[in-house]
């Protein structure tokens, strides 16, 4: 988004205009949704954690500095907001992970699977569906602070000064987690790459 049509959007959403507020969700959820599911790892709480996240955008976008793209802005809500809901769900016990075959199956949805040119054979589907499967498990038991590199570079492909910003860290301690959060990765999967 440039410059002008960023700044026309904010003054709107700043004058609680509510059609540019729809327009703002249909433009990120689905990546927001994306992050706040790989983050928390429930579908449930990743719905409610998206609302929750977009009703704090309303709230406080009158408290934009313009310092990074609303967009960053927006993910660094959203990282924060899952943050604190996995700490308040680990004080409670309450932390229970569900199928990451949700999320495959809604990205399958949004990006029009039903183009039947060019299909893998059945049995290369369900190996490929086996492996988003064991990658996900994977991603979700890394560290909080690797994984968000992680998803934020490897998943949602934003550049490294996005995530410095979105993260509020420096450029060489985005390198080096997602370094890290790469060979910790590639770990876990070495039984399945054999």
């Amino acid at each position: 988004m440039n410059d002008s049509r960023q700044n026309k959007l904010i003054r709107k959403l700043q004058a609680r205009d509510t059609r540019a507020f729809e327009m703002l969700i249909e433009e990120h959820q689905s990546r927001i949704y994306n992050l706040i599911f790989r983050m928390i790892g429930n579908h449930e709480e990743a719905e409610d954690l998206l609302q929750e996240v977009f009703i704090t955008v309303f709230k406080k976008i009158d408290s934009f500095r313009g310092e990074s793209s609303l967009s960053t802005w927006i993910y660094r809500i959203a990282t924060n907001h899952c943050i604190n809901r996995k700490k308040y769900l680990s004080r409670r016990k309450h932390y229970a992970k569900s199928s990451f075959s949700e999320l495959t199956e809604k990205e399958q949805s949004e990006t029009g699977s039903g183009i039947t040119q060019n299909l893998p054979r059945p049995d290369e589907m369900a190996e490929g569906k086996q492996m988003e499967l064991l990658i996900q498990h994977a991603i979700s038991s890394l560290d909080d602070e690797y994984k968000v590199v992680l998803i934020l570079r490897d998943v949602q492909n934003l550049s490294y000064e996005e995530i410095e910003q979105i993260l509020n860290v420096p450029a060489g301690t985005v390198k080096s987690r997602l370094h890290r959060a790469r060979m910790a990765l590639k770990e876990k999967l070495a039984p399945y790459l054999r």
